[in-house]
């Protein structure tokens, strides 16, 4: 119901983080199982990657047809839904297996990381691949980091950490601007930002021009 009004209210569907501060939850995995439940039943569809996309297809049959939706003969109806099925029951949490992160949008100069945050899209990434910490996934762009087996397209998860070893491949933000995914050297006073791509050079900076903001810790890829 809460998306339903904020349509025909704005326009659009609610972010993930309108969600959870309407529905009063912790976080927006919550959210993620209950788009999920309700797409599953038939009331929400959600377009793939695509931020603010779901549209409401259906209502709980006790509150009526989606305003603006034609009236159906009644030969057309639904059949009711069985009785054992309640429509906004939350499925259960998700198992062990896999955890749903937040997918933060293409790493590109310009864009600061907390700037991505709220793109509404999850991704659902093998627990065995997580330890522990906060993580969130980021669509690769480019190709500067090939020979590290990193391709355009892939998605990458990463832990949230504002430190790193040398030799790490890192997120990281320079001058407060630019976001970029290298391998991170520091040797005296200066912070080395390195390609896996002899095309592309090794640019090196002060150390106040670097901030860490996350070490990578696995890939996702999917074939076409």
């Amino acid at each position: 119901m809460y998306i339903h009004r904020h349509l025909n209210e704005t326009g659009y569907s609610p972010s993930f983080e309108e969600m959870k501060e309407a529905l009063d939850l912790k976080s927006k995995s919550g959210i993620h199982r209950l788009i999920t439940a309700l797409e599953e039943r038939g009331f929400l569809v959600r377009r793939a990657h695509r931020a603010r996309a779901l549209e409401v297809v259906r209502m709980p049959e006790d509150l009526g047809p989606r305003r603006g939706a034609a009236p159906a003969a009644k030969e057309a109806a639904p059949p009711a839904a069985p009785t054992n099925v309640v429509p906004f029951r939350p499925t259960p949490a998700p198992s062990q297996d896999v955890i749903p992160l937040p997918l933060f949008g293409r790493i590109a100069a310009g864009i600061p990381i907390e700037a991505m945050r709220d793109t509404g899209n999850m991704v659902d990434v093998p627990a065995a691949m997580l330890g522990g910490g906060e993580h969130y996934a980021l669509e690769v762009s480019g190709d500067s980091m090939i020979e590290a087996g990193i391709l355009d397209g892939d998605t990458v998860i990463i832990r949230r950490d504002d430190v790193a070893e040398n030799g790490a491949i890192v997120v990281a933000l320079v001058d407060q601007n630019e976001v970029t995914l290298k391998r991170l050297w520091r040797k005296g006073g200066s912070v080395a930002l390195e390609p896996a791509n002899k095309s592309y050079e090794t640019r090196i900076f002060g150390p106040d021009r670097v901030q860490v903001q996350g070490k990578l810790v696995g890939l996702l890829r999917q074939y076409h």
